[in-house]
């Protein structure tokens, strides 16, 4: 059955790969990007590359809250159902630090940018039979500074990176407790595939690319997902997360204060 895909950050890396792969499958993908002329040439080239019309782009720079509330709408207007949606889109090295309302660009595009558009499509997804999300975590994780999250204090890049990604698997365990109906799985893709982001930031890579592709494509079109689970594909297989992950008290005040900086309404 054809689906209706969204993967965001899919103009290069293992989100455009996975996008290409799913649309030579004859797939509704949409891609997402932050540069007009680099997302209409990657919709350009999928389309030609797997014969299938049915791909289109959303563009969007997740370092700015409005552009990603902008995006949902848009996503809304032309999308009539999304059964699979990848937050794959990701920074690590920035050549500016801050982001909207002056939180650090990684805690915005990493997390704050992924909840809000999940939050806002979420109606798409329940218009599908079976809908999924895979959040893309990483095996860097640390606890996170809710004052760093209301911009009260600074942080160096790999640790607000690693803050980020903790960030978005603690909301995926709580989004999967309020959204039974929706399979909602975090995944380490694998320490330092060989993508743009790890050459920028590492000069080096220890993995093919592939390796992320083919763990993002089970988990988004096979029995292979599980809700509410961390999959490290560092060591192959489902595993815990970082134990904040399980703090159910460190989650509730991290989704209020999310909520406050994002400046949605009380659950």
């Amino acid at each position: 059955m054809k689906k209706h895909i969204l993967i965001t950050g899919s103009t290069d890396g293992i989100g455009k790969l996975l996008a290409l792969r799913l649309a030579k499958e004859g797939h509704f993908v949409a891609v997402h990007g932050r540069n007009q002329a680099k997302l209409a040439s990657t919709v350009k080239e999928i389309k030609e590359q797997s014969d299938n019309g049915n791909i289109i782009g959303f563009l969007a720079d997740f370092s700015d809250l409005e552009e990603v509330r902008k995006m949902a709408k848009e996503v809304s207007d032309e999308m009539p159902k999304i059964d699979v949606l990848v937050n794959n889109a990701g920074i690590l090295s920035s050549r500016t630090n801050t982001a909207s309302k002056g939180v650090d660009i990684r805690l915005v595009v990493n997390y704050l940018a992924p909840y809000a558009l999940t939050n806002a499509v979420m109606p798409l997804l329940k218009k599908a039979d079976a809908p999924r999300i895979v959040n893309l975590s990483s095996a860097a994780q640390t606890s996170v500074s809710l004052d760093a999250l209301q911009s009260n204090v600074g942080l160096g890049t790999n640790e607000a990176y690693a803050q980020s990604k903790l960030a978005l698997t603690m909301w995926s365990f709580d989004l999967a407790e309020k959204e039974p109906a929706v399979t909602i799985v975090a995944v380490n893709p694998g320490s330092l595939l060989n993508t743009k982001m790890a050459h920028e930031a590492y000069g080096q890579h220890w993995s093919p690319a592939e390796k992320g592709v083919n763990i993002l494509y089970d988990l988004s079109m096979t029995d292979k997902a599980r809700t509410k689970a961390y999959f490290d594909n560092d060591k192959g297989g489902y595993g815990d997360a970082h134990p904040d992950a399980y703090d159910k008290v460190k989650i509730r005040q991290l989704i209020a204060v999310t909520n406050e900086v994002l400046g949605n309404p009380v659950p």
